[in-house]
């Protein structure tokens, strides 16, 4: 299906939504199927479901979560956090998830990514990026929710994890996130023009015209959490102001 994608995305931390900046500082912003109901009734095209401390605290995602999202919606659900192995994403498609997001155990064990496309297929396979700028790497990927750098050049990451398997990338600004200071376009421009596939932005909207900025540096996906929960703008405003700037929007 042609067209820009919107792309809420709910960051979960013991059973409820949360937002942050720079995976720091986190407040309760509401309930998982709530907000997926209500983001689905405003036109998104699809939904992504981040559990932010599963890694971290070295465990799976919390299937239930999954579970209470997929009762609710109609369209495709993404859903990271704690993925480490076939057995986990197995776990999560079977809760309900169209696509599994893996990032730290990927970098741990680059090979994971193979064996999840050859398991599952390409299209189920999302390699989510945390970049942060770095001295003499330009931007590094850091994991662990961003706690840990690994001297790793995300350009570089992005050209082995297309050749491994991956369907899709999305790509957050570590620095950008929870900011509202716009996304980081020449981390997107340097991403669209190295990797040949799909990109999703994530990190620093704080209104429509930063969504039509990442549409233009090269991203198809658009992910957006801050200005979706606090109410600032809709679903339907970001989509109106992607037409406005006669960019291709999904119906």
């Amino acid at each position: 299906m042609p067209g820009l994608r919107v792309m809420p995305c709910l960051d979960v931390r013991d059973g409820r939504v949360v937002k942050g900046t720079r995976f720091q500082e986190l407040r309760d912003v509401g309930a998982v199927a709530d907000l997926a109901a209500e983001y689905e009734r405003q036109g998104a095209d699809e939904l992504v479901l981040l559990d932010i401390a599963a890694t971290p605290a070295g465990r799976s995602h919390a299937l239930e979560l999954v579970r209470e999202a997929r009762r609710v919606l109609s369209i495709p659900l993404t859903v990271g956090g704690g993925v480490r192995s076939l057995a986990d994403a197995d776990a999560l498609l079977g809760a309900g998830a169209d696509k599994v997001a893996v990032n730290s155990a990927a970098v741990a064990r680059p090979a994971l990514l193979a064996e999840l496309a050859e398991r599952f297929g390409v299209q189920c396979v999302v390699l989510a990026v945390d970049a942060k700028r770095a001295p003499g790497i330009g931007h590094e990927v850091v994991v662990r929710s961003g706690r840990d750098g690994t001297g790793r050049g995300v350009l570089a990451w992005l050209r082995e994890a297309a050749a491994l398997g991956a369907g899709e990338v999305l790509l957050t600004s570590w620095d950008r996130d929870g900011t509202g200071s716009g996304y980081d376009l020449e981390l997107l421009q340097a991403a669209a023009a190295r990797c040949p596939l799909p990109l999703i932005a994530s990190g620093g909207a704080a209104g429509p015209e930063d969504l039509v900025a990442a549409a233009r540096a090269g991203a198809d996906g658009l992910l957006a959490a801050s200005i979706f929960h606090d109410g600032r703008f809709t679903v339907g405003d970001v989509k109106a102001a992607l037409a406005a700037a006669e960019l291709e929007v999904r119906s």
